[in-house]
């Protein structure tokens, strides 16, 4: 086989533990999962009810436009039609975005350490990826300025930003926005969006009028609840989207998640909730890691970037053994911290009764 060179410097995305292997390992009944930012509370009771056995119709390929869903968004973010993008997940969206405008005599910038998934498609494409070293958790945007060129495609800004959490404050978003060539697409990648609360946040759906070369991602995997469904979505001028939309595959995401998605985006007070659930949890981080002198982000997402007592991965080890799978910040560019999702209340009383006892061990127990 003739595969791409760069596929050999290359691994396959490492998932963390499942529940059911994590009970096998350590003979737990009890699993609780705090490594993938999924929501909590679950989803919607609204959007659950739409799949039932006769939800769809199997036999018939999905709406290639999306247009149920489409007309809901587009009324709610006050757009038109045709300036948002669907894909399989936000995911799928950043694979588009690689094979649109990506390869080789090209290159993109990113943060470090920021979701890997912008790196990884750039490499597979051939383009050059420019590393910009985070600044106490937010990105440097001085140094993405200066590492612009006359072959940089593509700027990548996670905000909130995983695996910190922090947020691109508004008024440095904008003064850069200003400064960016037109010729170079700034990716706004706002999966958490849904969980902000920072009262200086700005409309960004508001930035595509001004800035042609914005495109903004969001997603229904997290606060919405539908991580197993796959529906992502992009909001960006009509002459992003066309191009994109050429490069997506035409059936990509399937009609049980429009169907659920579409349900599920009506529901605005289960969003409420869990906005008001996550932040007074969040709380709770904030409070135990100034009690216990630790360090941790301010974030704006659901989950944490939390330090640990020694060795990220060996904490994450012994939380396993407790039964509770968080993820090691060594896999995430950020060792001595664990990235953990904010669960429930009661998810949470026994995550910091099992991180209690790493404190103990290393006689740091307040």
């Amino acid at each position: 086989m003739r595969w791409r060179r760069v596929l050999k410097e290359m691994a396959p995305y490492t998932p963390g533990k499942s529940i059911e292997e994590v009970k096998a390992m350590y003979g737990l009944e009890d699993i609780v999962k705090l490594a993938s930012n999924e929501n909590p509370y679950g989803a919607s009771p609204v959007a659950s009810e739409r799949l039932a056995p006769q939800a769809v119709d199997l036999e018939i390929y999905p709406d290639g436009y999306a247009g149920k869903l489409r007309t809901k968004i587009a009324s709610e973010l006050k757009i038109n039609e045709n300036e948002l993008l669907f894909g399989s997940g936000s995911d799928e969206i950043i694979v588009i975005i690689a094979r649109a405008l990506l390869g080789e005599g090209t290159n993109t910038i990113v943060a470090t350490p920021t979701f890997p998934q912008y790196k990884h498609h750039a490499l597979i494409e051939g383009a050059e990826v420019k590393e910009i070293p985070l600044i106490n958790g937010e990105h440097n945007l001085d140094g993405f300025l200066e590492a612009i060129d006359n072959d940089t495609s593509v700027i990548w800004l996670c905000s909130p930003n995983n695996p910190t959490g922090n947020l691109i404050e508004a008024d440095k978003l904008t003064a850069f926005l200003a400064q960016v060539p037109e010729r170079v697409l700034v990716v706004l990648d706002e999966a958490y969006y849904e969980y902000i609360v920072d009262e200086n946040y700005i409309d960004t759906v508001e930035l595509i009028q001004k800035h042609k070369n914005v495109l903004i991602l969001r997603t229904f995997s997290k606060a919405y609840g539908l991580a197993a469904l796959r529906v992502g979505y992009a909001i960006g001028d009509q002459s992003l989207i066309t191009p994109l939309n050429t490069t997506r595959s035409p059936f990509n995401v399937t009609s049980l998640s429009l169907a659920v998605a579409e349900k599920a985006f009506t529901d605005k007070a289960f969003i409420e909730k869990c906005r008001t659930l996550n932040r007074a949890q969040m709380e709770r981080f904030y409070a135990y890691a100034e009690q216990h002198g630790l360090h941790v982000f301010d974030s704006q997402a659901n989950f944490v970037l939390l330090q640990v007592p020694g060795s990220a991965t060996e904490a994450t080890e012994e939380l396993l053994k407790k039964g509770y799978i968080v993820r090691s910040g060594d896999a995430l560019g950020t060792p001595g911290y664990i990235r953990v999702t904010v669960g429930t209340a009661e998810q949470n009383d026994g995550f910091f009764k099992a991180f209690d006892t790493l404190l103990e061990g290393a006689g740091r127990l307040k």
